[in-house]
């Protein structure tokens, strides 16, 4: 347990709803210390102004809130797609990866502010409880870390609603009653878990869905676009430019409109139980299938393999919390060390919920139409592949005579 006289100030990550706002309070209460609050936006598509009102209100004087939607697409999203991560073969680890961005500046604003310890709202039975705390120690091994889940008796909304009205602290009439699932989201994909999610056998309620429509009514028509890529990495939408979060954004629009995206999972959380959750991942789905459309002509086929093979493991990492680990850093250094020719673009289509690579081109393209043409050709004798079968059937007509 940290010795509660050691705290003095303390960086909360922040973001200005009813339980990190009751977070705040119980931290000036339990600990007594000053606190500075930091609100992240990673594209949450949530109005932050009124996170630093109720700051001000709750009388804080350091509020830092930061656009890193840019550092988030470009130095999180987009390195591990270049890997094509899904945990258990689904899941494109939209709130795994925003954690550790967090957890870094959290530190970095501790170290400008001079506090003791930093304090996240994550639950006791969750993963975002390890991700954020494996974060803080591999950015600064002797920080303190208040987690309140942890520590404190408010276990019931009722709980906390009393506590909020003790304390001042305005409850919006839609937050008095049981929410009916909670949500995590950011530039890259919605989360919703809990209440109405929790029995894996009930189907999800369509109100539950936030960025997609349904695919059974998306246009009748399929939408067709080009994604450019250089070295591994999305660069443009039919032929403009984008930043990283400008083209994510779009990506978004674009999958949304055509229901693409929607995940209903059951996943192995990594303090051991299963979760159910539902992920709307629009953009990134269509990433996913143009990188590895982009891949399919530019990558060598051991390299392509290897890579597949490397994935589960480099997913796993970041859905446990281990984005600083130096297993992770050598992974990424293997990944990226094969992206220098996936250069090149990608035709998509897009409808009702359904992405298709429709063509693909690069400059690097490994494809020989020389080699793989039915017709008359120079190049492949074909005469060959007799001694090259024998040789592999080798083994096996040797175990076969065993029989």
């Amino acid at each position: 347990m940290i010795d509660k006289s050691d705290i003095k100030k303390v960086v909360l990550a922040y973001s200005g709803g009813l339980d990190t706002s009751i977070i705040l309070k119980w931290l000036q209460e339990t600990y007594a210390c000053e606190v500075v609050t930091f609100t992240a936006d990673l594209g949450q598509g949530e109005e932050l102004a009124p996170a630093r009102a109720k700051a001000e209100m709750l009388g804080i004087k350091e509020i830092y809130i930061e656009d890193l939607r840019e550092e988030f697409v470009r130095d999180y999203v987009f390195p591990m797609f270049r890997a094509n991560a899904l945990y258990e073969g689904v899941y494109l680890l939209g709130t795994s990866i925003a954690r550790p961005l967090i957890a870094k500046r959290q530190v970095e604003i501790a170290a400008e502010t001079g506090a003791d310890a930093v304090c996240h709202g994550a639950t006791g039975k969750g993963n975002d409880q390890v991700r954020f705390e494996l974060g803080y120690y591999a950015c600064n091994p002797d920080i303190k870390v208040i987690a309140p889940w942890r520590e404190w008796d408010l276990q019931s909304r009722e709980k906390l609603i009393a506590y909020a009205e003790q304390n001042q602290i305005p409850v919006p009439k839609d937050k008095r009653g049981e929410a009916p699932f909670s949500v995590d989201a950011n530039l890259l994909h919605t989360s919703s878990e809990g209440k109405v999610l929790e029995d894996p056998a009930e189907p999800c309620p369509e109100f539950v869905y936030q960025r997609t429509v349904a695919p059974e009514d998306a246009p009748d028509k399929p939408t067709e676009i080009t994604i450019g890529f250089e070295a591994g990495d999305a660069v443009s939408i039919d032929g403009e430019k984008l930043s990283p979060a400008a083209l994510l954004t779009k990506l978004n629009q674009l999958g949304g409109a055509n229901g693409i995206g929607r995940l209903d999972l059951v996943e192995n959380r990594f303090v051991g139980m299963k979760s159910r959750g539902v992920y709307e991942t629009p953009g990134g789905t269509i990433l996913l299938a143009a990188h590895r459309g982009i891949e399919s002509i530019t990558l060598d086929r051991g390299a392509m393999h290897l890579k597949d093979e490397l994935m589960p493991r480099y997913a796993e990492l970041i859905y446990n919390g281990f984005w600083f680990a130096p297993e992770r850093v050598m992974l990424q250094a293997a990944i990226d060390a094969s992206q220098s020719h996936v250069t090149g673009e990608v035709v998509l289509k897009l409808y009702k919920g359904g992405v298709a690579v429709v063509s693909r081109q690069s400059p690097h393209s490994l494809y020989s139409e020389a080699h793989v043409t039915f017709e008359e050709d120079a190049v492949y004798d074909q005469f060959d592949a007799e001694g090259f079968i024998k040789l592999n059937a080798l083994r096996l007509k040797l175990l076969g005579r065993q029989k």
